[in-house]
C-alpha cells in the first residue's frame, strides 16, 4: 500500500453583497485565479471590478503565494465582485491571522448591509409614488 500523501488544507470563505454568493478557496501555490473555472480578466472584463476583487491580495502582499478558486452565483456584477472580495478577504485571515489587521484597516472585512428595498402597497415601487393630478 502507498504512502498517504498529505493534503495541503484548502481554507475557505463565503461573502455575500445584495443578492450575489461568493464560496472563495485559497490554497497555497503560484497565485492562480478562477472565478467559475474562467480567468478573472474573463470573467470581470470592467478594471474596476477586477481591482475590487484583488483589493485583498493586494492589501496584505501575497498574490503570488496563493491559488484562489471561486463559485459565485446570483446578482450583476457589482454584486459579485464585492462578494467575492469579501469572501477572499475571509479566507486570507483563516489562511494566516496576521493579514487581519491590514484589511480591516482598508475595510475589506467590513460587510456591506445594504439591499433592494421591498416594495411598499399604495406605490410604484420602493419608495416612488404613482402619478399626482391635480384634476
Amino acid at each position: 500500500m502507498a504512502a498517504k500523501e498529505k493534503k495541503t488544507p484548502d481554507i475557505n470563505g463565503t461573502g455575500r453583497r445584495k443578492s450575489s454568493v461568493a464560496r472563495v478557496r485559497v490554497v497555497p501555490g503560484s497565485g492562480k485565479f478562477l472565478i467559475n473555472k474562467r480567468d478573472i480578466e474573463a470573467y470581470f472584463p470592467k478594471p474596476s471590478e477586477s481591482a475590487r476583487v484583488l483589493a485583498p491580495l493586494n492589501a496584505v502582499g501575497c498574490a503570488s503565494e496563493v491559488d484562489v478558486l471561486v463559485r459565485v452565483s446570483g446578482g450583476g456584477f457589482t454584486g459579485q465582485s464585492g462578494a467575492t472580495a469579501l469572501g477572499l478577504a475571509r479566507a486570507l485571515v483563516k489562511f494566516n491571522s496576521e493579514y487581519e489587521e491590514p484589511l480591516r484597516k482598508t475595510k475589506l472585512l467590513t460587510v456591506d448591509a445594504r439591499r433592494k428595498e421591498r416594495k411598499k402597497y399604495g406605490r410604484a415601487g420602493a419608495r416612488r409614488s404613482f402619478q399626482f393630478s391635480k384634476r
